[in-house]
């Protein structure tokens, strides 16, 4: 038989009466323990289903930070590469003028203007493409021109460079324009 505790309310001049919980079986104490496994499990499967998103997005912010900053490297290479083959046309000129200049003092300096525009090129890692004398390759050089070949010289080959070409690696940034042997 349950005990039932008699407690007076003083606001209602009622008498309540509690019931103390009953105690429990050894089988009802089981299948709380068994509830409370089953809540644990569920938890923990939550937590570790939330732990995986997390390493996910994690891994997935780490990608784009190192594609963005690549990307952004790669753009300021290719914005320095259009800065420096902007300037190629001041080079053809410098060494056109050098070519004819008569005074020796204004050829001498407009050769120092030269050198140093050879050491941009250098310190930015741009090489000249210089094909005379080789057989023509399409990949670095454009036949603006074709003259025939002189006796002993075979057909193809890249006889004269009109326009120097630039490379920088292996990625071509102007192609040489020259003249080819028929």
């Amino acid at each position: 038989m349950e005990e039932k505790k008699v407690t007076p309310d003083v606001e209602t001049e009622e008498i309540k009466t509690e019931e103390k919980p009953a105690k429990k079986t050894k089988s009802a104490k089981k299948d709380e323990v068994e509830r409370l496994k089953a809540e644990l499990a569920a938890a923990q499967a939550e937590a570790e289903d939330c732990k995986r998103k997390w390493y996910n997005v994690s891994a997935e912010y780490e990608n784009y930070r190192r594609r963005t900053q690549a990307q952004a490297a790669q753009r300021y290479a290719e914005g320095r590469n259009d800065i420096v083959t902007a300037l190629f046309p001041v080079g053809d000129n410098l060494s056109r003028a050098i070519a004819v200049c008569a005074d020796e003092n204004t050829k001498h300096g407009m050769e120092m203007v030269l050198k140093s525009f050879q050491k941009i090129l250098e310190e930015e890692g741009i090489e000249e493409i210089d094909p005379i004398g080789q057989p023509f390759d399409p990949s670095l050089a454009e036949a603006i021109m074709a003259m025939p070949a002189a006796d002993g010289e075979e057909a193809g080959i890249v006889k004269m460079v009109h326009e120097k070409g630039y490379k920088k690696g292996e990625r071509v940034l102007r192609y040489a324009k020259v003249v080819v042997t028929q």
